[in-house]
């Protein structure tokens, strides 16, 4: 019989809240599913390891998604990785952000020309469906700050799509 302790039942809620969140983001970052994965386990490893204390929920929403995108980073700038994402794997991004599969190689390379401030800022509002409020906290930048990254990765998504179209 297996006794399960306060922390480990704190993690398994924590994971079970915020998991499929946080893989999308990270997903976004590092552009394949393996090393998406392995982020998110860093991430759930250093949530064991501290176990922090928050004050509300909203609170402990925006330190996972911080510590998620310095993981990334992390990631990112320890090694040189690809910067594609393999077809076979766009199937597994559409399903679970209900991006249909006609599109969502569209939709995976697009965000893909963005910054990653601007990325992270169009994932987590768009197909994360958090607030401007939310993501300004997650990010610890001002509410203004989302609304603009918001405003200039539409601009950029918009230029990118007309460049595309001109092309066909």
């Amino acid at each position: 019989m297996t006794i399960i302790t306060s922390k480990e039942r704190q993690l398994n809620d924590a994971y079970d809240k915020y998991a499929d969140m946080l893989y999308h983001l990270s997903l976004s970052h590092m552009q394949n599913r393996e090393d998406a994965e392995d982020v998110i386990q860093e991430v759930f490893c250093k949530y064991y390891s501290k176990m922090p204390t928050f004050a509300d929920s909203a609170h402990e929403k925006a330190w996972f998604i911080r510590v998620t995108i310095n993981q990334c980073r992390d990631h990112l700038r320890r090694r040189k990785l690809r910067t594609h994402t393999p077809l076979h794997e766009i199937g597994d991004i559409a399903g679970q952000t209900g991006i249909t599969d006609e599109n969502a190689l569209d939709v995976m390379q697009l965000l893909s020309y963005l910054p990653e401030k601007y990325r992270s800022v169009v994932i987590l509002h768009y197909l994360e469906g958090l607030s401007i409020e939310e993501i300004a906290m997650a990010l610890g930048i001002g509410k203004s700050a989302v609304k603009m990254r918001l405003s200039r990765a539409r601009e950029q998504l918009q230029k990118q799509l007309r460049k595309e179209d001109s092309l066909v």
